[in-house]
């Protein structure tokens, strides 16, 4: 089942065209990669998929539970509680938290008491806030990171910090997760731990996952299918193997003189 489509969605910033009809799907428990050289408009696809710009032309399509409805404009929040979570390329925590105080702010989208109720601590706040400490610490054991639950979050180290911040990513209960560039920043171990990583999430909450890495063995070991963009066009699509032959994304990557 298709969980994500843009269809000719555009972006344009005055004469600078972004991205340009950009067609793309994304489906229901596949991994997909989005890739091209800096600057080729990677970050502002995903910018307009999560409603941080509205898109200036074209459409994006997202389906759960077999209902399907436009995206395009819609807030940032809005597009979390449908089921869409993201993370980006420098890490955002809430750095002087504890570690499940930052995934607990995840779940805070789907409590159904009041402000009130909380600021009052009102019976039904209490047990929604126990349940979710307890959803809370299951999230953690699934990630690795339940021992490290009271921890500061900035004193994990920094392959633990990107997992934390994925982390608190999944406690949005996201059907579609897309990663921005998870690996910068990482050291070699960090990279292959983060590659298992993405790997059992991917399965282990039955996600459709769609990732921008400049890493291209992470990209080659966990994509199912692989997008290429340059200069805020489509230029190459297909699997792993289709991709690293094919001549436009090695001239992306390496410029006309790759023959050379």
């Amino acid at each position: 089942m298709i969980a994500l489509e843009t269809k000719g969605a555009g972006m344009r910033f005055g004469g600078v065209v972004a991205v340009d009809s950009l067609d793309m799907l994304l489906q229901s428990g596949e991994t997909v990669a989005l890739i091209g050289p800096n600057g080729a408009g990677k970050t502002t696809a995903f910018n307009m998929i999560t409603g941080v710009y509205k898109p200036t032309k074209g459409d994006i399509i997202f389906t759960r539970d077999d209902s399907s409805q436009s995206i395009a404009g819609k807030r940032p929040d809005t597009i979390t509680a449908l089921g869409i979570a993201r993370t980006f390329q420098n890490i955002r925590l809430f750095s002087e938290m504890s570690v499940i105080d930052n995934v607990l702010i995840g779940m805070h989208m789907h409590v159904k008491s009041s402000i009130f109720g909380a600021i009052l601590g009102m019976p039904k706040y209490r047990s929604e806030e126990k349940a979710m400490r307890e959803k809370a610490m299951e999230l953690l054991e699934k990630v690795g990171l339940a021992s490290q639950a009271g921890a500061q979050a900035s004193s994990l180290p920094y392959g633990e910090q990107r997992r934390l911040e994925i982390a608190r990513a999944l406690a949005t209960a996201p059907s579609a997760l897309l990663l921005d560039e998870p690996a910068a920043g990482m050291n070699p171990k960090e990279t292959l731990d983060l590659t298992d990583f993405i790997k059992m999430i991917a399965i282990e909450f039955s996600l459709a996952v769609l990732l921008i890495e400049h890493h291209m063995q992470i990209v080659m070991d966990i994509s199912d299918r692989i997008y290429v963009l340059d200069f805020g066009k489509m230029i190459a699509s297909g699997t792993p193997k289709e991709i690293q032959s094919d001549e436009r994304v090695i001239k992306a990557y390496l410029g006309e003189g790759a023959d050379d």
